[in-house]
């Protein structure tokens, strides 16, 4: 592992300074955030240490990444994007090149990684929200799993059954939304498990919201889920990307349908 410091360096202005990352083998360094003086007690494993941007690949749509950027977003974490458009990846270059044959990729420096849900887990041990625990941790995974299943119950509808199937589809909903509810309500404390945002937390957000375009009304009889999506929605981070104009101009699915 690169051994590396934090410096800081006053500036001018009135209780100001940067942290630097310094990679003490290269002798790099990498401006990493301007703090207050009050913060500079903190201890510095509590600074987020990306020296550089996350990079995704994919295609001009919300689909399986809008979690990640929301999550991103909230963790003040900076993201660069790589848009891919359907008539490149129906030429086959990029796609013998992912493991799944599917998208995104997603990029931390050396790491390269396919699959939605892993970027995510591992996001969430990167950034603290991947509970306090084993046993936390252990729900969130549960819960997160969960959201996979609804999620492909969505995607079926959106891309094979839509115009046959979206009636009888919103009317199972509440049987599928009503677990989540029930969790949530007996944690108590906003979020899925424990008292702290989880991946797990982002996931769910991203769905309900996909389901309140399919169903506005979806939501109304269950208070806590409603509660979590209104809360969620005013999280300043949160609140800025879903109002970015690149954001809101990007459709929820590839063929259109929501």
């Amino acid at each position: 592992m690169t051994r590396s410091s934090v410096v800081y360096l006053k500036l001018p202005e009135d209780n100001a300074y940067i942290v630097f990352a310094v990679n003490m083998s290269s002798c790099t360094h990498y401006v990493m955030q301007t703090r207050s003086c009050s913060e500079k007690t903190k201890s510095s494993s509590r600074f987020s240490w990306a020296v550089s941007p996350y990079t995704i690949t994919y295609f001009a749509v919300k689909g399986r990444c809008s979690a990640l950027k929301i999550m991103l977003a909230d963790q003040s974490q900076t993201l660069k994007e790589n848009l891919v458009t359907f008539d490149e990846w129906g030429k086959g270059d990029l796609k013998k090149t992912c493991v799944y044959g599917q998208l995104p990729k997603f990029e931390d420096g050396d790491l390269v990684l396919f699959q939605s849900n892993a970027m995510l887990r591992h996001l969430g041990r990167k950034h603290g929200a991947y509970g306090k625990n084993d046993h936390e941790a252990a729900h969130i995974d549960m819960m997160s799993d969960g959201v996979e299943d609804l999620r492909l119950k969505y995607i079926k509808l959106i891309y094979q059954e839509y115009e046959t199937g979206k009636e009888a589809y919103i009317k199972d909903l509440a049987n599928h939304l009503s677990k989540f509810e029930a969790f949530m309500a007996k944690n108590k404390s906003g979020f899925l498990v424990g008292d702290k945002i989880s991946f797990a937390d982002y996931n769910l957000f991203d769905l309900l919201l996909n389901h309140k375009v399919l169903c506005s009304t979806c939501l109304d009889t269950f208070p806590t889920l409603k509660k979590f999506v209104d809360t969620m929605s005013a999280r300043p981070k949160i609140k800025a990307l879903l109002e970015s104009d690149d954001f809101k101009k990007l459709p929820i699915n590839g063929n259109g349908k929501q």
